[in-house]
């Protein structure tokens, strides 16, 4: 099972990119837990300087944007 962390206070991009990531995981059948980190101490644990966060097995793998579909299936997929 794929861990997912979406890190954000709850702004629309947040929103938006947990429904995206959700979205993908499931169209692609990929077992995935999905968490949302909305404190702000907890979100500056993993170094980030823009919400809305991904972290993916505990790995930052973006911040500040909104990545396109290839880069989030891959990540998901462990590429």
């Amino acid at each position: 099972m794929v861990s997912v962390k979406i890190l954000g206070t709850g702004c629309n991009k947040c929103k938006a990119l947990e429904k995206k990531v959700r979205e993908l995981a499931t169209r692609n059948n990929i077992d995935a837990e999905f968490t949302k980190v909305t404190e702000i101490e907890d979100i500056m644990k993993y170094g980030i300087m823009m919400t809305p966060g991904l972290v993916i097995n505990e790995q930052v793998k973006s911040y500040g944007i909104i990545p396109k579909e290839e880069e989030i299936i891959n990540w998901l997929k462990g590429n």
